[in-house]
């Protein structure tokens, strides 16, 4: 798979990173991912970074004629009068016509606007510029109160390490779960936070050390295939449910409940990767109880079917088998 990675005057090396980070190095040897990454610009040469150094870019945009993935970091600047040129909005438009995927990390979102690809979709950057994006472009619904947006092959993502969500999003979409937990494991940083967890949380860090709810939710993974109430969960942290659903809220920046059933979610694109248990058996290795409640929980959160996820990771003889456990 081809990626390629705009770049103009005034990029933030921070967001370039990212996206280099994830796609420029070959995992495959660990498990992992390898794509063909490429880096370009309109003009190649020098192009100036916003912290007063250069990155030299050999490939113009011709090089991302053919790219699966266009990626696009925060830019300070996409023009000579600080608007989209229009060789650059041809080549996202193009893109987005035959079917690649778009990548913005915080401010590059407007790139894409700009350009005219986050009309009538979802959207989100870094909240400070939500109020703009959505100003200046009205036909854009924009969400600033989530980390990443994915909608119809676009993923927009909020500021700084927001990028890294949406790109481990991408591999897990793209590649699996387990191909991303290498991704995350290699960059030293959680394998997944919720799509919809808020920018800002409101209490990054407790007072005290042993105020957090760490053990706790080291506690809900480990026995994520028992049954585990907010009522129980709030009693084993001590609290009453008011303050632990608040407390949990402002800590994690979801609910227990979501944050449960995501966590579930990858237990068992995890199962499906790596095991040919049947779909009772992941169900119930992670926490759904049943196949059914499973393939509904697929469906609402992922748009697919854990057949049909388990037959792109795993082939559809690995699917077939596990089908035939299932009606053993």
């Amino acid at each position: 798979m081809k990626v390629v990675t705009l770049v103009a005057d005034g990029v933030a090396p921070f967001e370039f990173g990212v996206l280099c980070e994830v796609f420029g190095l070959d995992r495959s040897a660990d498990g992992g991912p390898s794509f063909e990454h490429r880096v370009v610009t309109e003009r190649p040469g020098v192009v100036a970074t916003n912290q007063g150094f250069g990155i030299t870019v050999p490939d113009g945009l011709e090089a991302a004629a053919d790219a699966d993935v266009v990626c696009v970091p925060a830019l300070g600047s996409y023009g000579a009068d600080g608007t989209l040129s229009p060789a650059v909005r041809d080549l996202l438009v193009a893109a987005e016509a035959r079917g690649a995927w778009l990548i913005s990390v915080c401010s590059g979102a407007f790139v894409l606007a700009d350009a005219g690809i986050l009309e009538g979709r979802r959207a989100t950057t870094h909240w400070m510029y939500a109020e703009r994006l959505q100003r200046e472009h009205p036909g854009t619904t924009v969400d600033p109160d989530v980390l990443f947006v994915e909608d119809r092959k676009v993923i927009t993502s909020a500021g700084t390490a927001a990028g890294i969500d949406a790109c481990l999003h991408f591999v897990r979409r793209v590649a699996g779960a387990a191909a991303a937990n290498v991704v995350a494991r290699r960059m030293v940083v959680p394998a997944h936070r919720v799509a919809g967890q808020s920018q800002f949380i409101e209490t990054p860090l407790p007072k005290e050390a042993d105020a957090s709810l760490t053990p706790l939710t080291d506690w809900m993974l480990a026995h994520l295939g028992e049954e585990q109430t907010v009522e129980a969960l709030a009693a084993r942290a001590h609290m009453s449910q008011r303050t632990f659903a608040r407390r949990f809220k402002a800590e994690l920046g979801t609910t227990p409940a979501a944050w449960l059933t995501r966590q579930r979610l990858l237990r068992a694109q995890h199962l499906l990767e790596v095991t040919g248990l049947g779909l009772d058996a992941v169900a119930g290795q992670a926490g759904f109880g049943s196949a059914a409640v499973l393939r509904h929980h697929f469906t609402r959160v992922l748009g697919t079917t854990p057949r049909a996820y388990r037959a792109t990771f795993r082939g559809a003889d690995a699917a077939d088998t596990a089908d035939t456990a299932d009606a053993a």
